[in-house]
């Protein structure tokens, strides 16, 4: 079975508080928002105390085309992706693995556009074999950081002696749009920010014996009809979020199913698991996972916490709840990784502790 060797995170340039923003946001839109303190009482209500993004807070409130934004996205995406990996390959259990090890490269984003891709304009500045194998994803949102973590592993698995990189980097700071007033754009602006993170996987051939985890399992769901639960509308302006108020009930209501269903196919059910690695999209959100499995606050501690410093990270989140999970001391046995995502979807990941 594949095994998840090591994580890297890059440290984001500007950390703002929650407060700072909600005052920023409070006057930018003065005059223009209906129902404002009620609105901005998202941002007291999050679980949110600081922020990360790749531009100071005065930056946003000047209205910015696409073009501008994109080109943003595609300079911050190169530079912090490369910290993430040089940081993931230098925490393996055996020491650093050199960048020419890497046998395939993940790149996962929701927020940006670039051709040629990310991770091949990383390849120009980092010395990675040029016949890596290259896959860029995009359009996961929330859900991609776990989806990518499971075809690392997919590929691990056809291929034993890999190892895989998978990167994901997001940053939602560039898709607020300083002149739109909806509740969706309020809402979101309370909860995204900005951060990449990079997890190395490595196929049976390639891992040390180290106690690392073992990927045992993924499963993809899709909730049918539900493209308008969550994603981007996309405008000549740029990326405008799409985000339901209906995302904690769909959570109480359809997930748990799901991940019976997933546990069941590995002849496990929820109380096998020791461990709960849940993409925090936000504080209903963690309530919502809390009351469908019947979980205390100790298991989505990890996740709360991220949530607390960093924020809704988008794809790059769960990577961050993973590294906060692995920090600590660890007994042996099952831990469940998820995320979810545009389309509805949930991307689930089973993961081992062995000997």
């Amino acid at each position: 079975m594949p095994t998840l060797l090591s994580i890297g995170t890059a440290t984001m340039p500007y950390i703002v508080s929650q407060e700072e923003v909600k005052q920023h946001v409070a006057g930018l839109f003065a005059g223009r928002l209906a129902r404002a303190e009620r609105l901005l009482q998202a941002f007291d209500n999050g679980g949110i105390r600081t922020r990360a993004f790749v531009q100071p807070l005065a930056w946003y409130s000047t209205p910015r085309g696409f073009g501008e934004k994109n080109a943003v996205y595609t300079d911050c995406a190169v530079r912090y992706s490369g910290e993430a990996a040089n940081n993931c390959l230098q925490n393996t259990p055996d020491g650093s693995v050199p960048h020419e090890a890497i046998d395939a490269l993940f790149y996962i984003s929701t927020t940006g556009l670039s051709t040629p891709s990310i991770e091949a304009r990383l390849m120009n500045v980092l010395p990675f074999s040029p016949s890596v194998v290259r896959v860029p994803v995009w359009g996961l949102g929330c859900a991609g950081g776990a989806a990518g973590l499971a075809r690392a592993a997919d590929y691990c698995r056809a291929f034993p002696k890999a190892k895989a990189l998978v990167i994901a980097a997001e940053f939602c700071s560039l898709t607020f749009q300083a002149d739109d007033v909806s509740k969706s754009n309020v809402i979101g602006t309370s909860l995204f920010s900005d951060g990449v993170a990079c997890v190395l996987v490595a196929g049976d051939e390639a891992a040390p014996n180290s106690g690392a985890p073992r990927i045992i399992a993924a499963r993809s769901a899709l909730m049918p009809r539900s493209e308008d639960v969550m994603g981007w509308e996309i405008r000549d302006e740029g990326l405008f979020v799409v985000f339901s108020k209906d995302i904690p009930s769909i959570v109480r209501a359809w997930l748990r199913p799901q991940v019976e269903s997933f546990l069941q196919e590995n002849r496990l059910g929820l109380r096998d698991l020791r461990y709960f690695i849940a993409h925090p999209g936000g504080k209903k959100v963690m309530e919502a996972y809390e009351e469908a499995f019947g979980f205390g606050m100790e298991q989505t501690k990890a996740a709360r916490e991220v949530l607390a410093r960093y924020g809704n990270m988008s794809s790059a989140t769960v990577y961050f709840v993973l590294e906060e999970v692995m920090r600590q001391p660890l007994a042996l046995g099952y831990g469940l990784l998820v995320a979810l995502g545009p389309g509805f979807s949930a991307e689930m990941v089973l993961l081992k502790w062995e000997e």
